[in-house]
């Protein structure tokens, strides 16, 4: 759960002081293990880090002056995103920059080593070591299990403080209705029920001083303090559009999460979806800048952000359905070609002339196909001849 917080100027140097020291850490930690090659001696594990970490701040004043706790928590987090990456669940931990990485994590005994108290309705206070009680905007009840908290600062400049708490799952209606959904570009979720939802994005005037403003980036000199003023300006037309994104996805999920028993979606593998096309030296792509803005709006898009919040608000009441066809598949009878989707927007069977959105159209079949109703008594799935259709059908994906 996130706060926005409220630092003193005093408070904000210092957590700055933490940010740099942590990040300090994580470098020299990441420098280690790829010093790393075959032959040589292991790269130190969490223990002999911890313990030269101890020396170093014994030897310089400096590292001394921070917090211990968040230095020691910093070679803990790596020493754990290392054993997810050798676990094949995520990737190599790299470096952290400075102006992007800036964060870092508390975790202890409440009480101890951190703590936390409400001033009134709106307004409360957290104990961060050698820093003293922030003030966060209390925007929301925050459950006692609490046990540890990260603060982070985005490139917007702001804030935050979040709470390592899981919030209770959203009950369904208990009526078995089921829904369909299906994500795009241009309408970000299509509902079986035919609603359309989009992500709210920049404005028109946002989206004009949000180009203007990178164009004098470029033209910037490095290391001045004009380019830092018009980072900082980007970044904060960066932040309202992943505020108001996230801001959608909240909503979205939520609503869905109330409204419907079941919730069915398109197994995408979003990750392959965004590669670059940029290819290698020898064998370079093509049409590489129209696949990047393509990976953008993807992104832009919140597919995997809002499939995520809607397995943890909506535990085993997610299914995800294998995309195959769904977008070729005339929902009304059944029968599929590529011919039938007109354009981005319309979708027209060749068989029956059924027409309709053609995201709508889809969310109904990611809808029926898992049950089975997508096949009809006229021979669904078949051509007009009556032919069967011998291509792979979609079926419910064991995700």
């Amino acid at each position: 759960m996130r706060f926005r917080l409220a630092p003193t100027p005093a408070q904000e140097q210092a957590l700055l002081d933490h940010c740099s020291h942590a990040r300090y850490v994580w470098n020299l930690a990441v420098e280690q293990h790829q010093h790393w090659r075959p032959g040589r001696k292991s790269a130190p594990d969490y223990a002999e880090q911890s313990r030269q970490l101890t020396e170093a701040r014994k030897a310089f004043a400096w590292l001394a002056a921070g917090s211990q706790t968040v230095q020691q928590q910093a070679l803990r987090d790596f020493a754990q995103a290392m054993s997810n990456f050798l676990a094949g669940t995520h990737r190599r931990p790299t470096w952290r920059k400075t102006g992007v990485h800036e964060g870092f994590r508390i975790v202890g005994q409440r009480g101890k080593h951190w703590d936390l108290r409400r001033l009134s309705r709106k307004t409360g206070q957290v104990w961060v070591p050698k820093v003293g009680w922030v003030k966060f905007r209390w925007s929301r009840q925050l459950p006692e299990e609490a046990k540890s908290f990260r603060v982070r600062r985005d490139r917007a400049g702001r804030w935050h403080v979040a709470f390592a708490v899981i919030p209770p799952p959203i009950d369904g209606p208990g009526t078995g209705e089921v829904v369909g959904v299906d994500r795009g570009i241009s309408v970000s979720a299509a509902l079986s029920t035919a609603e359309r939802l989009s992500v709210p994005g920049l404005r028109a005037a946002e989206a004009d001083r949000m180009r203007r403003l990178q164009r004098r980036l470029a033209r910037a000199k490095p290391g001045s303090d004009r380019r830092a003023w018009v980072k900082t300006a980007i970044g904060r037309l960066k932040a309202r559009e992943t505020d108001r994104r996230k801001d959608w996805v909240e909503q979205t999920s939520t609503a869905l999460a109330r409204r419907y028993d079941l919730i069915r979606v398109e197994d995408l593998r979003i990750k392959n979806m965004v590669r670059s096309a940029r290819g290698t030296l020898d064998a370079p792509g093509t049409k590489v800048r129209a696949k990047a803005g393509l990976n953008r709006s993807i992104h832009a898009a919140g597919w995997g952000l809002l499939v995520s919040r809607l397995e943890q608000k909506a535990p085993g009441r997610v299914q995800k359905i294998n995309p195959a066809y769904t977008s070729r598949i005339c929902h009304a009878c059944g029968h599929r070609a590529a011919e039938n989707r007109e354009s981005q927007a319309v979708f027209r069977c060749r068989a029956c002339g059924h027409a309709d959105h053609a995201d709508v159209n889809a969310a109904k079949n990611i809808r029926d196909i898992a049950a089975g109703r997508v096949v009809t008594a006229r021979g669904a799935l078949q051509s007009p001849g009556g032919a069967v259709n011998r291509e792979p059908q979609p079926v419910l994906s064991s995700g």
